[in-house]
Order: structure tokens, then C-alpha cells, then sequence
């Protein structure tokens, strides 16, 4: 047996590198490197988001769409989910048979568009779309596809990048969207930080990907027929909202007291934050 799973490792980041070499010129390579080689160990956090919103994670039937290297999709399964992952992109289905294989777990894998889910009407408690829709050809039509697929009162978390992010999240530079995508563009090639050469081929640009405005998805979410959660903005209203560096605890705790947290986050999520991280809620009994 341990032999069968050293040889699945090493397929596994055979299987892998290829998709990393875009960003070797971060610092932290070697570590960055290692959690997508065991993903499915770095996942408490999602796991306890769907465990706030769902309750138990066990017996609950989950679609994992834009499941990308599958390390949410295998911890969900491992935790007792009814687990389906849903990729477009083939050479990522293999990398989630192999992770699976490592646990000997039977999941099922869609090679499929989210536009066009191969998947019956309510067929899901709840669906996970993280780092998804700012790759696809057509985000409006993905979420309608969520809530075709969910149950009345199912659940989508969901991550989308902020038109205004004062650092982007894929190239990691300061200020890019508040330039021209022309202008910015040229700044990610003359920085080094193209993803020319990578695997990649597709809805990388920064001019192909979608962001947006956090109103503008808001409405578009709600017209779908979902109640939309900020998950951020709940956690800090509950005082779950951790800030690593003591300047920002200490800032935040002057807002605190004088009642202005909360409009300093909605300002701070309008003009500079990275992602928003959303519930959605199908409604329906």
C-alpha cells in the first residue's frame, strides 16, 4: 500500500507542476508549492465557512463547481459530504482522480462549463464557486446554472474579485485595477508577472477576467433569486473578523468604539478589498 502511494504522489505532482510554473517568482514558491501538492490538508477554514452557514458538513450534498485541483472537494468528502466536483478544465479532473486516490475515495468527477451544468433541477443542499467566476465565459449564466441546481433554501458560497482591488489577487500588485487594462497590462509585462508559458491558455488576461463592483453583483445575485450574505461583514458584526497586523486590530478597535467599523469595512470593501466572499441563498421553503 505504501508503495501504491508513493507512486500516486509522485503522479500527482507530475500531474501538478506544469500549473505552477506561472509563478515562480514568488518568494514563498517552495511553501505555495506544497500546499497545492496537499491541498486537501489546508481546508479547515472552508471547511468551518460551510460548517457556519450549513451546520454539520456530513450527509450533505455538495457541488464543487470550478473544483480546480480538488483539495476542498476530497476534505469535504473525507468529512462525509456526498461530494460531486464539477471542472473544466481535463487536466485538473485528473489531478482530483489522483488526490482522491490517495484516499481510496470514489468522487465524482464533471468535465464540464459551468454554463451548461450536465445536472438535474435541485439537485444539490449546496454549491462552492471559489475563484470560479472570474475565469468563465459568462458569469450571469454560471449563477443561474447555481440556483437551477440547488434546492429551495440551498446555499452557494461564492468568491468574486473586486473591481476596485487596491493588490489583484492573481498578479499580487498594488493599484493594476485602477488603471486602463491597457496601461495595466503592459505594467504585469514589463513587472514579469505575465502568465505567458504557463499551462494556462485561456481567461488569464487581465482584460478576460470579470470583476466586480460589489452592488453591481449584488443585484445580479438577487435577481437570480438569491438573498445575498456578505460573510466578511457578518463575521465582523459578530466580532469573528480576525486582522493579523496590531496597527489594523488597534485601528479597529478605535472604530469599534465610536460605532464606525462598519462603515469603515463597507468603505474599505467598496474602494480597496481584494475578494468578496458571499452566501447565497436560493429562496424557496
Amino acid at each position: 500500500m505504501s508503495e501504491l502511494l508513493e507512486r500516486i504522489d509522485e503522479q500527482l505532482a507530475a500531474a501538478i507542476d506544469p500549473w505552477l510554473q506561472h509563478m515562480i517568482w514568488r518568494r514563498d514558491f517552495a511553501a505555495w508549492r506544497e500546499r497545492r501538492l496537499h491541498q486537501e490538508q489546508y481546508q479547515t477554514e472552508r471547511l468551518a465557512q460551510v460548517q457556519q452557514v450549513m451546520g454539520l458538513v456530513s450527509d450533505l450534498r455538495i457541488l464543487d463547481l470550478g473544483a480546480g485541483m480538488g483539495g476542498f472537494a476530497v476534505a469535504a468528502a473525507l468529512a462525509g459530504a456526498q461530494v460531486t466536483a464539477c471542472e473544466y478544465n481535463p487536466a485538473y479532473c485528473r489531478i482530483i482522480r489522483l488526490r482522491a486516490a490517495r484516499y481510496q475515495l470514489r468522487l465524482p468527477i464533471i468535465n464540464a462549463a459551468g454554463e451548461a451544468l450536465p445536472l438535474p433541477d435541485a439537485a444539490f443542499d449546496l454549491a462552492v464557486a471559489w475563484d470560479v467566476l472570474e475565469h468563465v465565459q459568462d458569469p450571469i449564466a454560471v449563477l443561474r446554472e447555481l440556483a437551477r441546481v440547488l434546492r429551495p433554501g440551498g446555499h452557494a458560497l461564492i468568491t468574486a474579485i473586486n473591481r476596485r482591488a487596491w493588490i489583484d489577487p492573481h498578479y499580487h500588485m498594488r493599484g493594476i485595477n485602477w488603471l486602463p487594462r491597457p496601461v495595466a497590462e503592459l505594467v504585469i509585462e514589463l513587472r514579469g508577472r505575465t502568465k505567458r508559458g504557463a499551462a494556462f491558455r485561456d481567461m488569464q488576461r487581465l482584460s478576460s477576467m470579470h470583476y466586480f463592483h460589489y452592488h453591481e453583483l449584488v443585484r445580479i445575485c438577487e435577481r437570480l433569486g438569491f438573498r445575498v450574505t456578505d460573510l466578511r461583514e457578518q463575521a465582523l458584526l459578530a466580532g469573528n473578523l480576525p486582522s493579523r497586523r496590531p496597527l489594523r486590530r488597534a485601528i479597529r478597535r478605535v472604530l469599534r468604539q465610536i460605532g464606525l467599523e462598519q462603515a469603515a469595512y463597507r468603505w474599505q470593501r467598496r474602494f480597496s478589498t481584494g475578494m468578496f466572499e458571499l452566501d447565497l441563498r436560493k429562496e424557496g421553503v
